[in-house]
């Protein structure tokens, strides 16, 4: 990937350009850059998996039946077509498969955490706890960033895989920091989160920790893919917007003219400061959608992702769009990981090794014995455990070949 860091220039008034500088009307084109694509791709299938290894790890038994998980099919963001058992039955090496019989005697599927994925999780949880400071900081950080010091629950469960926020974030971490977060209710009967506390030393963005000003003014660090050609007029005028007065996503811009370059600038340094907040440095465009009114932005804030394909790279990958921080990969690594970041790295390994081992017939039907079978202590009344599996068949009925009632 072509890197370019226009030098920094002279200093402007930000009242001058609000009052005279108006948006220049240029259009770069959208390039398709695979090897970012790559970075998205299987996004989806990590997100669902460690989500599932959390909800059944967080239950008192040693398993939950499918109709349990399945209800979850929205929360875990899997296509709309592909079952929730569908999908544990991909990776035998994550998901363990046995059967429970109901009241009626009918068998249903159940799932637990095979040994080695329980030890990831307890690696996860280490890996967590030792990072939660971290992650507070991120969220305050957020926070700080609204015009109210607050969002809503519902905005802050879209971004909370992206920031590294656990599953249950509001009962498991936000509740151990009374005097930073409360929740109050809002007019519109949803639950919000508001910060008590504000932070001078957090209000510091990550461009202006990063880079050196010089006479008043920061650029963001450009990078298109190879072959881009961008037009002179276009390189024109993206020095000239380089030089324009960078706005702190942490003050208020209230005053700026939104039909201004001045104003798409901070636009720009506040999708930059969101997604340095962000553990693996890209989220889904969906997801900032709610951050318009909170974020003070303008109607079509989104645009800025298409008008700055040098900061900002557009992947159509998947059923949505993704939004990927050039500067923060090299090809497509990382170039800093956070430690979240490692150990989601190795579950993703697991996965693809479960899926590898499946395909190729290493997973067949196996009965675990009597010992392990009152090893499961069930908290749902009227079900009954019966023989339990491994299992390399697709579909949820008639897969229980001999059951036991108890």
């Amino acid at each position: 990937m072509l890197r370019i860091l226009v030098k920094e220039g002279f200093t402007i008034s930000i009242l001058n350009f609000h009052q005279k500088r108006t948006l220049v009307n240029v259009k770069l084109k959208w390039v398709k850059d695979s090897v970012l694509d790559s970075v998205v791709v299987g996004g989806t299938q990590l997100k669902a998996g460690t989500t599932l290894v959390s909800i059944i790890a967080s239950q008192s038994t040693s398993g939950i039946p499918i109709y349990h998980l399945q209800r979850k099919h929205r929360q875990l963001g899997l296509p709309h077509d592909l079952k929730v058992s569908t999908f544990l039955r991909r990776y035998p090496n994550i998901f363990q498969e046995f059967f429970c019989c109901d009241s009626a005697g009918t068998p249903v599927p159940w799932f637990k955490l095979t040994p080695e994925t329980l030890e990831f999780h307890h690696e996860q949880v280490d890996v967590f706890r030792q990072c939660s400071a971290d992650i507070v900081n991120r969220l305050r950080k957020l926070l700080m960033m609204t015009n109210k010091r607050m969002l809503p629950l519902q905005t802050i469960d879209q971004l909370k895989w992206d920031l590294g926020l656990p599953r249950d974030c509001a009962s498991s971490l936000i509740i151990k920091y009374p005097e930073l977060f409360s929740l109050v209710d809002l007019p519109d009967g949803r639950v919000g989160l508001k910060l008590l506390a504000w932070d001078h030393k957090l209000a510091v963005s990550h461009l202006e920790a990063s880079y050196a000003k010089e006479n008043g003014t920061l650029m963001f660090p450009i990078g298109f893919t190879r072959g881009f050609g961008l037009k002179r007029k276009c390189m024109k005028w993206l020095e000239e917007w380089q030089k324009l007065p960078y706005t702190s996503p942490y003050v208020d811009a209230s005053h700026l003219d939104p039909r201004t370059d001045v104003s798409e600038k901070r636009i720009v340094g506040v999708f930059h400061e969101l997604l340095h907040l962000t553990l693996q440095k890209k989220t889904e465009r969906n997801n900032v959608s709610n951050l318009r009114k909170p974020l003070e932005l303008p109607q079509k804030f989104t645009k800025v992702f298409e008008r700055h394909p040098g900061i900002f790279y557009l992947s159509m990958k998947g059923d949505t769009q993704t939004i990927v921080l050039r500067e923060a990969y090299e090809r497509n690594q990382l170039i800093e990981k956070h430690p979240l970041v490692q150990i989601r790295e190795k579950f993703a390994n697991m996965m693809k090794q479960g899926f590898l081992d499946r395909s190729r017939g290493l997973y067949k039907d196996t009965n675990q014995g009597p010992e392990e079978e009152k090893s499961l202590t069930s908290s749902f009344v009227g079900e009954a455990c019966g023989t339990r599996y491994y299992s390399d068949i697709g579909s949820d009925s008639g897969m229980c070949v001999e059951h036991e009632a108890k």
